[in-house]
């Protein structure tokens, strides 16, 4: 279908998008590319409807979309990552990148938290033996967290909710954030090697960036404290999976619970399904009722001030 809109057009990289954040977007037409949409896909809506601003909800946005849509201004993430954005081109392209900073702090944290507790008692390891027919009361013992080190990979809005959680249960909090001049109280900031080998628990809150990509590795994971809790709630870029694996099976970490993957949808059959010691979810940790009016309206109101800032300087 051509594009024949006299509003000018809004592209949402999903099937839907909050009633909220579609009220405020109630001057542009705004076109869903549907349910994880494929490149081809998105460029031919973009092809089709030229839009002037696209929200991203799934998939990547690379120089081939942009170069589809002749007169785009500004890519809006719906969340906080936008590694799935190839900024640099965007830059030599001036096109406007924003994210929805903090839009879903509050529903990641609490994941990150749901994950870390599953690891230390076992819910899911007990579950299963439960339904087996199995009684572990006189053989099994968890992990109790007062007292423990919880270290923290970013002091971001995410890692600081994160981390007064931790200091409620009474952990000593420890964090490595390049980025953090002053920790929150109850946290200490100290050198990542230092995090790695002091920490019981490790949870990862930072951007993936070049630099950073798959700093958990062997290498790594051998200076880990031996027995670790690893949980994985921002990009599953930032973990070897493979040396994940190894870790995992060896008994270097005890249990990792992860929300993020290096490919996703994560393929099947994949190893990470037979370890019985590692929790997965489907990146899911933002997705809540709040977080999805709170993503949506973020991304709006991105859109909206990049367009109505270049609108002030043409005028």
């Amino acid at each position: 279908m051509q594009a024949n809109q006299q509003k000018p057009v809004v592209l949402v990289t999903a099937a839907d998008l909050a009633p909220q954040a579609l009220e405020m977007l109630s001057s542009f037409e705004v076109v869903f590319a549907g349910k994880q949409p494929t490149e081809d896909e998105v460029v031919a809506l973009c092809a089709a409807h030229r839009p002037v601003a696209i929200i991203v909800r799934y998939g990547k946005v690379n120089a081939r979309i942009m170069d589809a849509a002749g007169q785009l201004q500004v890519i809006s993430k719906h969340g906080s990552g936008i590694d799935v954005i190839d900024q640099d081109a965007a830059a030599q392209r001036g096109i406007a990148v924003r994210a929805a900073v903090g839009a879903n702090a509050a529903a990641v944290s609490e994941h990150a938290w749901a994950l870390i507790l599953a690891c230390a008692k076992s819910v899911n390891q007990l579950d299963v033996r439960m339904r087996a027919g199995h009684w572990d009361k006189a053989t099994h013992k968890s992990v109790e967290l007062d007292g423990r080190t919880l270290g923290l990979v970013g002091l971001g809005s995410i890692g600081r909710r994160v981390a007064a959680a931790g200091v409620a249960f009474g952990m000593k909090v420890i964090a490595y954030d390049p980025f953090a001049n002053v920790a929150p109280d109850g946290v200490t900031l100290v050198e990542l090697d230092a995090l790695y080998s002091s920490s019981d628990i490790v949870s990862l809150h930072c951007p993936l960036t070049a630099e950073n990509r798959q700093m958990l590795n062997r290498e790594t994971f051998a200076r880990f404290r031996r027995g670790a809790i690893l949980v994985n709630t921002a990009r599953g870029g930032l973990i070897d999976e493979a040396a994940l694996v190894e870790a995992l099976a060896d008994g270097q970490l005890r249990c990792a619970g992860l929300d993020s993957f290096d490919v996703e949808p994560m393929p099947s059959p994949h190893p990470f399904q037979s370890l019985s010691n590692l929790i997965l979810s489907p990146h899911i940790g933002g997705v809540s009722d709040a977080a999805y009016v709170n993503m949506g309206k973020g991304a709006a109101a991105n859109v909206l001030a990049v367009l109505e800032e270049l609108a002030r300087t043409a005028a």
